[in-house]
C-alpha cells in the first residue's frame, strides 16, 4: 500500500520539480495539489460540521433540560445525531488522510535525498537524529499549528462555536502533534506538514464560500440556547484553584448520595437560600408534632440555619445541594410531595421530576400580595397545588387558568403562618412610649427603590418635623450597593441618634414592631407591619415594580395596588415636602386606623392564627393520599435496595399516630 502511494506521489512530485527546479518549492506545490484533490472530502467535512452546528440549539437545550445528568444527555445526544445524520468521527478523517500521506511521502523524500541532488542535504535531516538547525523544523511546525488553530477558531463553523476549553484542547493537540511530528520525521516531511497546516486556512475559506454556514444555521437561535446554557454553567462556580480540595464540594456530593440513598421519601422542602425556613416553619413544626414523617430539607445554602435545627430534631433531614447540582437533583426527584416557594417551576432551571411523573408539587406562599403583577405570567403554571394566603390569590389564579385554558390546580384556603407568628410576637411585646414618634423607612432594593430615587427628599422633611427616623435598608441593598449606603450615611454623619438611626442590624424585628408608622415604596413589608401591629403605613409612589407587563389583561386589580389605599396613605414623590403632615395626620387617628386595619386583615387573610396548622394538615393528607395511591398501583421508585426508608402517620385527631414504615426496596 505504501509502495503504491510512494510511486504515485513520485509521479506528482517530479513534474513539480521540473516546473520549479527547487525541491522545497516542489513540496509546497505538491501540498497544494493534494489539497485540491482532497477538496471534495473537505467539503463533506464542512457540511458535517455545519450539521453539528445546526443541531447545537437542540443539544444545548437538552443540556439545560437534563443539566448534570451526563448519562441522559449522552442518550439524547445519540438520538439527536441520528435525527440530524451527524457523524462525530467524520471530523477525524482529514487527519487520518494526512497521516497516510505522510507515510507515503517518506519514500519520496528518501528518494530525493538518496540521489544527493544539490540543495537536498537539509531536506533529509531528522532533528532527533541529526540535531543542529534541523530543530528549527519542529518549532516552525508547532508555530504553523498555532496560526492554523487561531484562524480555525474564527472561520471554522464548528470550531468557532466550541467552548474555550474545547478550542484549547483541539489547538493544543494540533500544536503538540505538529511539534512531535517535526522531531521524528525528515525536514522535508515536516515542511510538507507546515505547508499543509497553513494551506488548511485557505481551504476553510473556500469551503465557507462554497457551503455557506449562514444558509443552514439559525445563529440567533444558537446564541439564545448558548446564553441559557452559559447562565446555568455560571451557577455556583467553584472558587479557588482547581488543585485545592473543596470541602463544600465533598459535603455536597455526600449529601447528594445520602438523599438518593433514602427510598420512599414522602415530603421534601426545597429552599433557595438561608432565611426561607420562616415560610415553611409552621407547616414543618405541625408535621413534626402530628405525624411520624421525616422532613427532607434541601437547601442551596451551606450555612442554612436548618442544619442547627436538625441537631435538636432528628426527624429533620437537611441536605446541602448547590445550585448546579440542585438542578439535577430536582430532575431526578423521587418524593411523594415537594414543597417550594419558587416561582417559575419548570420554566427555567428547576424542573419537575422526569423520573417520577406522580410527584405532587405544592407552592408555599412567601408574600401576601397578588399573583399576577410582581411575578412572570407563567410563574405558577406547573404546580399541582397552591397554599393561598387569601381569597384574592385564589381568584387571580382561577382567572389566569381560565384565560390560558390551563388545568385547574388544587387551591387551598391556607393563610400565612409567618404573619400569625408576627402577630403573636407583637402581642407579647411591651409597647414602648416614645418621646418622639418613630418613623421607620424600610424600602425595597430593586431599581428605583426609595433610597436611590428619593432618599433625602423622604428623610429631611421627617427630621424637620421633629420625628425620630429609623432607616432600615433591605439586606440585599447592602449586599449589592454598599457604596450607595455608605454615601447616604456620610451625608447624615453627626446627626444625633435620638433623631436619626441608620439601622444595619437585621437580627431582630424590634425596629419594625416599635415604629409608630412605616414608610416604604413597593416593598411588601408594609403588609407585615400593618397587619401585625394594626398601625397604618405610608407608601411612596416611586416607579412601580412590574414583572408581568400583561398584568392588566387579568382584569383584577392587584392587591399590591389596592391594599396601599386601605392600609395607609399614598404619597407622590412630588409631594414629599409635606410628608411630616401626612405622618402626623395618621398618628392623630390611631384608634380609627386600628379598627379599619383589623377589618381589612380579617377579609384578606385566611385562617388567622392557624396558617401553619392548615398547611401542615394539607401536606399530611396529601402524603397519605400519595402513599395510598402508590400502594394500590405501581411500586414506588426509590433508591437502592436496603436504603433507609421514611414513614408517615395519619394525624387523625391531632395526636401522634405512627404509621408502619414501608419495607425498604
Amino acid at each position: 500500500m505504501l509502495d503504491v502511494l510512494a510511486r504515485l506521489f513520485t509521479q506528482v512530485m517530479e513534474p513539480c520539480y521540473a516546473l520549479t527546479s527547487n525541491w522545497w518549492a516542489s513540496i509546497l506545490l505538491f501540498t497544494l495539489i493534494i489539497k485540491v484533490v482532497l477538496m471534495p472530502l473537505s467539503l463533506w467535512c464542512q457540511y458535517n460540521s455545519i450539521v453539528m452546528v445546526r443541531m447545537m440549539p437542540a443539544l444545548n437545550r437538552i443540556k439545560v433540560m437534563y443539566f448534570g445528568d451526563q448519562e441522559t444527555i449522552g442518550e439524547k445526544q445519540a438520538k439527536l445525531n441520528k435525527e440530524y445524520h451527524y457523524h462525530p468521527m467524520l471530523s477525524l478523517i482529514p487527519l487520518a488522510v494526512q497521516v497516510i500521506i505522510l507515510f507515503g511521502l517518506v519514500e519520496v523524500i528518501h528518494g530525493v535525498t538518496d540521489h544527493g541532488a544539490p540543495g537536498t542535504e537539509f531536506l533529509g535531516l531528522v532533528p532527533v537524529e541529526d540535531g543542529g538547525l534541523a530543530w528549527l523544523m519542529p518549532v516552525l511546525a508547532a508555530l504553523s499549528a498555532v496560526v492554523m488553530g487561531e484562524a480555525q477558531n474564527r472561520i471554522n463553523p464548528l470550531q468557532k462555536e466550541q467552548t474555550r476549553l474545547e478550542k484549547n484542547i483541539t489547538n493544543g493537540l494540533s500544536v503538540a502533534l505538529s511539534f512531535v511530528l517535526g522531531i521524528y520525521v525528515a525536514a522535508g516531511m515536516a515542511f510538507y506538514w507546515i505547508c499543509s497546516n497553513l494551506l488548511s486556512i485557505l481551504v476553510q475559506v473556500l469551503c465557507n464560500v462554497i457551503v455557506r454556514p449562514e444558509k443552514y444555521v439559525d445563529y440567533q437561535e444558537l446564541a439564545a440556547s448558548k446564553a441559557e446554557l452559559d447562565e446555568l454553567n455560571a451557577l455556583s462556580a467553584d472558587k479557588g484553584p482547581w488543585w485545592k480540595p473543596n470541602p463544600l464540594a465533598r459535603r455536597e456530593r455526600a449529601d447528594y448520595r445520602r438523599f438518593f440513598g433514602t427510598v420512599n421519601k414522602h415530603i421534601v422542602f426545597y429552599s433557595e437560600r438561608s432565611g426561607y425556613y420562616k415560610y415553611f416553619q409552621g407547616a414543618i413544626e405541625w408535621l413534626l408534632a402530628n405525624s411520624t414523617a421525616r422532613i427532607h430539607y434541601v437547601t442551596n445554602d451551606p450555612k442554612d440555619n436548618i442544619f442547627e435545627l436538625a441537631k435538636d430534631e432528628p426527624r429533620i433531614m437537611p441536605y446541602y445541594i448547590g445550585e448546579k447540582r440542585a438542578i439535577t437533583l430536582m430532575m431526578k426527584m423521587d418524593a411523594d410531595v415537594v414543597v417550594l416557594t419558587l416561582d417559575d417551576l419548570d420554566n427555567y432551571y428547576i424542573k419537575r421530576s422526569y423520573v417520577r411523573k406522580d410527584v405532587k408539587y405544592v407552592h408555599m406562599p412567601h408574600h401576601m400580595t397578588s399573583m399576577h403583577l410582581t411575578t412572570s405570567e407563567r410563574s405558577y403554571d406547573h404546580y399541582d397545588a397552591m397554599l393561598s394566603v387569601g381569597p384574592h390569590q385564589i381568584r387571580e389564579i382561577r382567572r389566569i387558568e381560565q384565560m390560558r385554558d390551563l388545568p385547574a390546580k388544587q387551591m387551598v384556603e391556607c393563610g400565612y403562618d409567618l404573619l400569625d407568628r408576627q402577630i403573636a410576637e407583637y402581642a407579647a411585646r411591651e409597647k414602648p412610649v416614645h418621646e418622639r414618634p418613630v418613623v421607620l423607612i424600610a424600602p425595597s432594593w430593586q431599581k428605583d427603590n426609595l433610597l436611590d430615587f428619593c432618599g433625602r427628599e423622604t428623610i429631611d422633611p421627617l427630621l424637620a418635623g421633629g420625628f425620630r427616623v429609623i432607616v432600615r435598608p433591605h439586606p440585599e441593598y447592602l449586599k449589592r450597593y454598599r457604596p450607595r449606603w455608605e454615601a447616604l450615611c456620610a451625608q447624615y454623619e453627626g446627626t444625633p441618634t435620638d433623631r436619626l438611626v441608620l439601622d444595619q442590624d437585621f437580627s431582630s424585628n424590634e425596629s419594625i414592631y416599635d415604629a409608630d408608622t412605616i414608610i416604604t415604596d413597593w416593598s411588601s413589608i408594609y403588609l407585615e407591619f400593618s397587619f401585625a401591629t394594626l398601625k397604618p403605613s405610608i407608601l411612596i409612589n416611586t416607579p412601580m415594580r412590574v414583572a408581568n407587563p400583561d398584568w392588566q389583561k387579568v382584569g383584577i386589580e392587584p392587591t399590591d395596588i389596592s391594599l396601599r389605599r386601605e392600609l395607609g396613605r399614598e404619597v407622590e414623590v412630588a409631594d414629599l415636602a409635606g410628608l411630616a403632615d401626612v405622618v402626623q395626620g395618621l398618628l392623630d387617628h390611631q384608634v380609627d386606623w386600628h379598627e379599619r386595619l383589623e377589618e381589612v386583615r380579617e377579609r384578606t387573610i385566611f385562617n388567622l392564627g392557624h396558617g401553619g396548622e392548615v398547611a401542615g394538615r394539607f401536606l399530611l393528607d396529601t402524603m397519605l393520599a400519595q402513599q395510598a395511591r402508590r400502594e394500590g398501583g405501581a411500586a414506588p421508585m426509590g433508591g437502592p435496595a436496603g436504603a433507609a426508608d421514611d414513614e408517615v402517620g395519619d394525624a387523625g385527631d391531632g395526636s401522634k399516630n405512627g404509621g408502619a414504615a414501608h419495607e425498604a426496596r
